[in-house]
């Protein structure tokens, strides 16, 4: 009963206001709709429109359960804001510390077969370049031994940038551009696996950008 609410409220958020507001493009690569189970799906991190725009944009298999990691001294610090993002996005809370009674929750989620959606930067951007990313994703993906599905998210920060509440006028262009899945190859480290992440998401910004100048 709660996925079918969630699945009602999302199509009515997404379609009723995200695809309203903006001009979306999806380029998706087609190893992404090889990925039947559980993954991590990364994306860069500088708008309020990031999260649905990830939802919408990749292979509906992933998207119908994925679960969002949002910061926990944002989000659920108030009961509406708990709730709006829960229904809309299937949230759960992430310390920012790495601290707390969240703590291994994520682990927890892929193990049960929930697929994740998780920023590395760990915060929106303010300038909209990206900055490096942290390994906890790499981490877990390579605990529970999960793909990894890059995600370029370009022309969100000039839609709607930190500190503004709803997007600029005109429907402004937005890509969300999906890779392929990615796999910790043999003895390699988080740490690695987390160098080849970054820079997937980074060729796919760089090969994708094109999209939004044209």
């Amino acid at each position: 009963m709660r996925r079918i609410l969630r699945r009602v409220t999302q199509t009515v958020f997404f379609r009723g206001i995200v695809n309203r507001t903006i001009t979306r493009t999806n380029v998706v690569d087609p190893a992404a709709y090889g990925v039947k189970g559980t993954c991590v799906v990364v994306a860069n991190h500088s708008s309020h429109l990031d999260a649905p725009l990830v939802m919408s944009g990749v292979p509906h298999y992933i998207s119908r359960d994925l679960a969002t990691g949002v910061a926990a001294d944002y989000f659920f610090t108030a009961w509406h804001k708990k709730l709006f993002t829960q229904l809309i996005f299937n949230a759960f809370p992430v310390d920012r510390r790495g601290e707390g009674a969240n703590k291994g929750l994520s682990k927890k989620l892929l193990a049960a077969g929930v697929p994740l959606l998780i920023f590395p930067e760990g915060t929106r951007s303010k300038t909209g370049k990206m900055a490096p990313f942290k390994v906890g994703a790499a981490s877990l993906a390579l605990a529970v031994q999960v793909p990894v599905v890059p995600v370029a998210l370009i022309g969100a920060h000039e839609a709607m940038p930190r500190g503004t509440s709803w997007p600029r006028r005109g429907r402004p262009p937005v890509v969300v551009a999906v890779g392929a899945p990615l796999r910790a190859r043999g003895n390699e480290n988080a740490y690695s696996f987390n160098e080849r992440i970054e820079a997937a998401v980074r060729a796919l910004y760089a090969a994708n950008r094109h999209r939004i100048q044209d």
